[in-house]
C-alpha cells in the first residue's frame, strides 16, 4: 500500500516498533554505523550547547550525539521506540526524551543544533514546510541544522532527495547549505546562516 501524500500517522510507528524492536537494524547494520560516523563528522563544531534530535527512534545515534551536546532533547512519535531509547541511554547525563510529532510538537528552542535524520520523508509536503518554519524559529542565529536521508526507493510521502530539497528550499531565505555529502545510499546536508 502506498503512503504517498499524507504524513505517516503515529500508530504506523507504534505498530512497527510493537512488532519488531529494531525494524531498521540500527543496532547491527553496517549502513547505520557508517552513516552515524559520517553524520557526526559533518558537524562543524566539536561541541554544542543545546541539541534537538527529531526522530530519535531507539536511541542508538542519540548516545553518540549526546557526547557532542551539553543538553540533548530527543523526540520521537513512538512511545515504543522512546522506551527503548530511554533504556539504551540510561545513565547518560544531559538527555531528555519526549514524545512529539512533527510539525505540531516541535519544541520552540532555542537550539544550537537540530538533527533531522531520516525523518522528513515521513511528512507530507505541507507538514514538511511547517516543520521547516518551526525550525527557523527554534534555531539560534549561529546554530546549524543537519539533514540526513536515505536515497533508496520508498513508499513514504516523499523520497529522501525530495524531502531534503524541499526543506532546503523552505529555509533558503535565512539559511544556506554549508556542507553536503552524497553517498550512494544517503545524503547529508548541513544548513545555517
Amino acid at each position: 500500500m502506498s503512503r504517498k501524500g499524507s504524513t505517516l500517522p503515529a500508530d504506523y510507528f507504534e505498530r512497527l516498533y510493537g512488532g519488531d524492536r529494531d525494524p531498521w537494524r540500527f543496532r547491527t547494520s553496517p549502513y547505520e554505523r557508517d552513516k552515524y560516523r559520517a553524520t557526526l563528522a559533518a558537524l562543524s563544531r566539536p561541541r554544542y550547547g543545546r541539541g534537538l534530535e527529531a526522530g530519535c527512534s531507539i536511541g542508538i545515534f542519540t548516545k553518540a550525539l549526546a557526547a557532542r551536546c551539553d543538553r540533548l532533547l530527543a523526540i520521537d512519535v513512538s512511545e515504543n521506540a522512546l522506551a527503548q531509547a530511554r533504556q539504551a541511554c540510561a545513565g547518560i547525563d544531559g538527555i531528555e526524551f519526549r514524545r512529539a510529532a512533527l510539525p505540531a510538537d516541535l519544541p520552540h528552542g532555542p537550539f544550537d543544533l537540530i538533527v533531522l535524520s531520516e525523518v522528513l520523508y515521513y511528512l507530507s509536503p505541507a507538514d514538511l514546510d511547517a516543520t521547516a518554519d518551526r525550525c527557523l524559529d527554534a534555531l539560534r542565529a549561529e546554530g546549524e541544522v543537519l539533514l540526513c536521508h536515505w536515497l533508496g526507493e520508498t513508499d513514504y510521502p516523499q523520497s529522501g532527495d525530495e524531502a531534503a530539497d524541499r526543506f532546503i528550499a523552505a529555509t533558503s531565505g535565512r539559511w544556506r547549505v554549508r556542507f553536503r555529502r552524497r553517498e550512494p545510499a544517503y545524503r547529508l546536508d548541513v544548513l545555517g546562516c
